[in-house]
């Protein structure tokens, strides 16, 4: 079981890292079907602590890529952590069998809404296109990239965010990245990036009130295993990351989510 945990931890980081989602739309429905009986709420802990590790060490792979928006990271850090307290308080309400149809229902509309994006939000951002800011970001390739959005937009998304992603322990990023590219006009790879760097904040509040609550403590070898794995595969997912168009990343986590989805509705 040891070396089970850790490949899943390393699948999820590879995979989580390299889409910017932070890997847990995979690892909670692994976690619940490998343990039927457990309390939503243990689960979700389990999978925000997972979700922290695998940010930390992917963020920490992206930094040194250059390719994280530090301003935007934390100011939309700061609007997602007042919903992560209250997600992570609510979820011990909810029963398991409502919680697994949410979950579903969640990962569906995510994944029909990725398979039809906006076509718009693929054209090269201009300075004259846009009536808010436009900040440079150079990453360690030399490749220079645009960003401009609207800042009430992406500070209520966040707190949305925030409080979805503490609620089903799916860390946010499968919302992040979708909503920082098709509505705020980020470049899939800084956005991967940059939603890598919130998740790590994010996660980490969210874990912190379900380590208050006592959930985690009868658990912690799980998170040990798990959080072997996912660090080093954070480390692999962000070394591909720039090999991987960024249709392909949007493409792949669209299908991940839409599998998903229909196993827990279905």
């Amino acid at each position: 079981m040891i070396l089970i945990l850790i490949f899943i931890g390393f699948a999820v980081g590879a995979f989580g890292t390299l889409i910017g989602a932070g890997g847990a739309f995979i690892l909670m429905p692994v976690l619940l079907l490998m343990y039927p009986n457990e309390k939503p709420e243990v689960l979700t802990a389990i999978s925000l602590a997972i979700v922290f590790f695998n940010a930390l060490s992917g963020s920490i792979a992206y930094m040194f890529k250059k390719r994280i928006h530090y301003r935007s990271a934390l100011i939309f850090s700061i609007a997602s952590a007042p919903g992560a307290l209250l997600g992570a308080y609510t979820t011990k309400f909810i029963p398991r069998n409502q919680f697994e149809l949410i979950f579903g229902v969640l990962m569906l509309i995510l994944a029909i809404y990725l398979l039809f994006p906006r076509n718009e939000s693929l054209k090269k951002l201009k300075k004259n296109d846009s009536q808010y800011p436009v900040y440079k970001l150079i990453d360690f390739e030399g490749h220079e990239y645009s960003i401009s959005y609207n800042m009430s937009v992406g500070i209520l998304i966040s707190a949305v965010v925030g409080f979805i992603s503490s609620l089903l322990g799916i860390g946010g990023g499968i919302i992040h990245v979708p909503a920082l590219v098709n509505w705020l006009n980020f470049p899939v790879h800084i956005a991967t990036a940059t939603s890598h760097g919130i998740l790590a904040v994010m996660s980490a509040i969210g874990t912190a009130e379900h380590i208050q609550a006592g959930q985690l403590s009868q658990v912690w070898d799980k998170v040990l295993y798990l959080g072997v794995g996912v660090v080093g595969g954070a480390q692999l997912g962000a070394h591909f990351s720039n090999r991987v168009k960024g249709v392909w990343i949007m493409r792949a986590l669209a299908l991940g989510l839409l599998s998903v989805g229909i196993r827990f509705i279905f």
